[in-house]
């Protein structure tokens, strides 16, 4: 589930410009969380998604760039806008190429930081879908037996049945049956559309770590929906 409410993350150490920001961002009915510490906000459990991160670049302990590295090595794509009063060429190509969205400077007009906001948060609602969908796929991949994995395994190669006894050491009969019970719940009725949702986890992959978080995040949200993300997760396989 996709909350419809974006979360703003601010992260700046100074207390200040939390509060400024956090009451432009209320103003404009965006929910928001402000930190002063870049270490309590890596220490969450989970980011709400959709959600961009408004963030300062120069911090004591760990500066923007080392939250930007942070967040990419456990795989959590959170949009990131960066803010600083002093930062250099270096810094600002180093992140841009890093995915940030943009670096805005201190003192920046409020209209533009909203406008990158939005930006933002119409690009973490793709990426949120997207991720919803991966985990759809591997929550049907979940509910195969270890010789129906085998199958897929084997099916989405273009094998036919005769082939994948062959290689499994069992009869073709057999491959049948396993065939139907995995494709059953796959949710999918050809190969092609099989072979679809193998290449979106090979061109979209989520870490384990990353995985389990969002996977609470929906199981949070669905919560809260009266939803269950399964119901919803689902619906993916029926349009491919």
């Amino acid at each position: 589930m996709i909350d419809r409410n974006p979360m703003i993350y601010v992260v700046d150490d100074d207390a200040s410009v939390c509060r400024s920001i956090e009451r432009l961002l209320l103003s404009r009915d965006y929910r928001t969380k402000a930190f002063t510490s870049a270490h309590d906000f890596l220490s969450l459990k989970y980011y709400e998604r959709p959600a961009c991160l408004v963030l300062d670049l120069a911090m004591p302990d760990v500066n923007g760039i080392e939250v930007q590295e942070k967040l990419i090595a456990s795989d959590i794509s959170l949009p990131i806008i960066f803010i600083s009063g002093n930062a250099t060429i270096p810094a600002s190509v180093r992140a841009m190429k890093a995915g940030a969205v943009n670096f805005i400077e201190k003192p920046f007009d409020h209209n533009v930081l909203i406008a990158e906001i939005e930006k933002s948060i119409q690009q973490d609602v793709k990426i949120s879908h997207r991720e919803m969908e991966i985990l759809a796929i591997k929550q049907c991949i979940d509910t195969l037996t270890p010789r129906e994995n085998e199958v897929f395994k084997q099916v989405i190669t273009g094998k036919l049945n005769k082939q994948i006894a062959a290689e499994l050491g069992v009869c073709e009969k057999t491959i049948k049956v396993h065939r139907a019970n995995m494709m059953k719940k796959m949710h999918v009725r050809s190969v092609a559309e099989l072979v679809r949702l193998s290449a979106s986890l090979a061109t979209f992959p989520m870490k384990a770590q990353h995985l389990c978080q969002y996977q609470a995040r929906c199981e949070n949200q669905s919560k809260r929906s009266g939803n269950i993300v399964d119901q919803t997760a689902y619906r993916y396989a029926d349009a491919t």
